[in-house]
């Protein structure tokens, strides 16, 4: 079975998020954004799946907990 895990470098994930550079890192210092994968010793990614499960979450907060699909 192919794995499907795509990963993002940070451009992706700025231009996905809409978070600057600086915000994503005090974020994941703060345990309040996914942390990147290692792909070399100078290169890392985020998991595109865990960044979209993030948001998912944001919207889920906005709305008062509730499901994004439920309430979107």
């Amino acid at each position: 079975m192919l794995d499907s895990t795509v990963f993002l470098r940070m451009p992706s994930v700025v231009k996905k998020t809409g978070i600057p550079r600086a915000s994503v890192y005090e974020m994941m210092e703060r345990g309040e954004f996914p942390k990147p994968v290692r792909l070399s010793p100078r290169a890392v990614a985020w998991i595109e799946s865990e960044i979209e499960a993030w948001q998912r979450g944001r919207v889920a907060e906005r709305n008062g907990g509730a499901s994004a699909e439920v309430r979107a």
